[in-house]
């Protein structure tokens, strides 16, 4: 299929460098190419340019008019929860009145709330769920996202989230990346007992995840009240005998060592940040120190820090010093999220607004968090998170905006007039639909 998108006002995100990541100072900059058009086929991006498009065989070619609008990467969501059982709004409540996270979990809710509701559903139940968040994302500009099981917590519900994240592979036109994260809190079951629920993560679950290829990654919730570094460096190391990459939550409710863990085990990214400290920024730093002279710098390569601004505004708590570590000449990805206790909500248009007014990054920098960064993040950027020949082609086209800095900007204004993956428009791909 050949697909031509003309009358584009401005495409932002371009790099014909082909760049993994951006860090530091480059994290502000990004190409554009105005008055423009951009030329797919078989779902790769294989040209753009400005003019008039000249192609032989131009009457086989699909054309979509832009109207004006901008043409951008889709968002690249590293970062979600999305396959989860009913909501928790009377938590949300319980927060009003002013109890914190922590509390909240130590009265039975949060986390282990979500794994009661996710138990007594059908793996259909929890697919049809699921399915209908996928398609909200999908209509808010993500074309690639990483899911996380941890609301199962027992074997049985763990493989069960898992299959449904393989399920949303096969049967959405997203790319998605799937994380085993079993170890997000200890099972009910196991309350008084962590080191056994430990155990049991480490000797049957990984293993089962494993024998089924039913994840990409392997995360676990180090922080405190939650797992600690020893207990995260063994569940790590079990998961690795199966190839399974970390990727850590880590300094969200404390200074609990996840940098450093995250570091040492080589993990694809350390997420939320909250309570990162200077010493936590000083060894990042040293590690991209470590590899900057080296010609082969890529996602297999770094650990990509990722702050999560939905988190902090939706339980009022701070930010991740999102200002300092760009400032120290590291890279940032910024994602979602998703979840149904700390942050019910998928809109990463939203995300760069929050990292811009709360985070005091810079338009272009909360763009590149949310695109290049974060498909670095789930080891996707030599396909995903830029306009570049060669890449797939997840793009949107927004109405007609003045500027890039205007998207995070009209914070709430519904700015996406279509959304297009693998080459494919999608305005077909309702909420209620496969």
């Amino acid at each position: 299929m050949r697909l031509l998108i003309k009358n584009i006002r401005t495409i932002a995100g371009i790099d014909s460098e082909k760049r993994h990541f951006r860090q530091g100072a480059e994290m502000a900059v990004t190409e554009y190419l105005n008055d423009a058009w951009l030329y797919v086929e078989n779902g790769i991006i294989k040209d753009y340019g400005t003019g008039e498009f000249n192609d032989i065989e131009s009457e086989s070619i699909i054309e979509y008019d832009a109207g004006g609008g901008m043409v951008l990467p889709s968002f690249c969501d590293s970062h979600t929860h999305l396959v989860y059982a009913g909501s928790r709004e009377g938590e949300f409540v319980d927060k009003i009145r002013g109890l914190s996270y922590a509390e909240i979990a130590r009265r039975g809710g949060g986390i282990l709330n979500s794994a009661d509701r996710l138990h007594e559903l059908t793996e259909d139940e929890l697919y049809e769920q699921a399915k209908l968040r996928v398609s909200e994302i999908i209509h808010k500009g993500t074309g690639a996202v990483e899911i996380k099981s941890g609301y199962g917590l027992n074997t049985e519900d763990e493989l069960k989230m898992l299959r449904v994240i393989r399920r949303i592979k096969d049967t959405t036109p997203l790319k998605v990346v799937s994380t085993f994260l079993g170890a997000h809190a200890v099972g009910r079951a196991y309350s008084g007992r962590q080191s056994d629920y430990v155990d049991l993560v480490v000797n049957e679950m990984i293993p089962e995840v494993g024998r089924q290829h039913l994840a990409d990654f392997i995360d676990v919730f180090c922080d405190k009240g939650f797992f600690t570094p020893e207990e995260t460096s063994r569940i790590l190391e079990a998961g690795a005998k199966f190839g399974l990459r970390p990727k850590i939550h880590g300094q969200e409710l404390a200074d609990s060592g996840g940098v450093e863990v995250a570091l040492r085990y080589h993990a694809l990214s350390v997420d939320h940040l909250e309570s990162m400290t200077d010493s936590d920024i000083k060894l990042l730093q040293r590690h991209y120190d470590s590899i900057s002279t080296s010609s082969e710098v890529s996602c297999n390569s770094v650990t990509m820090p990722t702050a999560l601004p939905g988190t902090s505004f939706f339980l009022n708590m701070p930010y991740a010093p999102a200002r300092k570590i760009i400032d120290k000449g590291l890279p940032l990805a910024i994602a979602s999220d998703y979840n149904p206790g700390s942050t019910p909500s998928g809109d990463m248009k939203f995300v760069m607004s929050l990292a811009c007014i709360k985070m005091r990054m810079m338009p272009v920098e909360a763009f590149n968090a949310a695109t290049l960064n974060s498909a670095c993040a789930m080891g996707l950027s030599s396909e995903y998170g830029t306009i570049t020949k060669g890449k797939v082609a997840n793009f949107l086209i927004t109405e007609p905006v003045p500027s890039l800095d205007f998207i995070p900007y009209a914070y709430t204004t519904p700015l996406i007039k279509e959304v297009f993956l693998r080459g494919n428009r999608l305005s077909a791909f309702t909420k209620r639909s496969d």
